[in-house]
């Protein structure tokens, strides 16, 4: 029996940073495409942006649960992607739906399955969404991600109130503030035509306010371990 931690998306940048910061003794799980480059994080390879494969991952993690039958276990879906940046009309229709599918619908099916894997078992049981402020803000060139974390912030909240109905899962959404990751640096070299708050962006970065991954990993981890409210939507910088 041992602890278990399954990241999305911890092959870089905050999901790698959360891998490598968990604070208790855990087996560390990777869910991503290209993987970490940690060897002590096992990695399941997924596009999750392609729906035909979340089912296998689903059965990946019960198959976890059900091996470590884990005293704790927390599942955290960190996967996101900007791409494409730019108006909705005029950017590449794949490459949009696959935004969709990964921003919005991935974490809502993923989630599910935890909550099915860990369903009527004793232990101590988180499943954490990564947020974003962009959830509840107008960014003219983000509409399919603003609309994917605004969609998982409202999954966590009814999600949160069935939880507290029964299973006892505490299921929540924390938004990390703005990091200075590859996602940032994306931002800061697309055309003002696609994204006409470049320059506030690039502002940030140049006034060195951008947070390091590993420094808000290790807030996240803190707030999980304070034990947040099911249905909770936060942001760090509030805490």
């Amino acid at each position: 029996m041992s602890d278990l931690v399954v990241i999305t998306g911890a092959s870089s940048g905050l999901g790698l940073a959360l891998a490598r910061t968990v604070p208790f003794p855990a087996q560390v799980v990777d869910i991503s495409r290209s993987g970490p480059p940690d060897d002590t994080i096992t990695h399941i390879a997924a596009d999750l942006s392609d729906p035909t494969v979340w089912e296998k991952v689903g059965a990946h993690i019960a198959g976890l649960v059900s091996d470590h039958q884990p005293e704790r276990a927390v599942f955290i879906h960190a996967a996101g992607t900007l791409s494409p940046i730019g108006f909705a009309g005029e950017v590449d229709t794949g490459v949009y739906a696959g935004n969709v599918m990964l921003n919005s619908a991935s974490g809502q099916v993923l989630g599910h399955l935890f909550l099915e894997a860990v369903h009527g078992r004793p232990g101590t049981f988180d499943l954490v969404m990564i947020s974003s402020g962009a959830a509840s803000s107008v960014y003219a060139g983000w509409t399919s991600y603003g609309a994917g974390k605004a969609a998982l912030d409202q999954w966590v909240r009814n999600a949160g109130a069935e939880q507290k109905e029964r299973g006892g899962v505490r299921v929540s959404a924390i938004a990390p503030g703005v990091m200075a990751t590859a996602m940032q640096e994306e931002i800061r070299v697309t055309e003002e035509s696609d994204f006409p708050k470049v320059d506030r962006f690039q502002a940030l970065h140049d006034d060195g306010v951008l947070v390091e991954p590993g420094d808000a990993a290790q807030r996240i981890w803190q707030a999980i371990e304070r034990g947040l409210e099911p249905g909770s939507v936060i942001d760090i910088r509030d805490l």
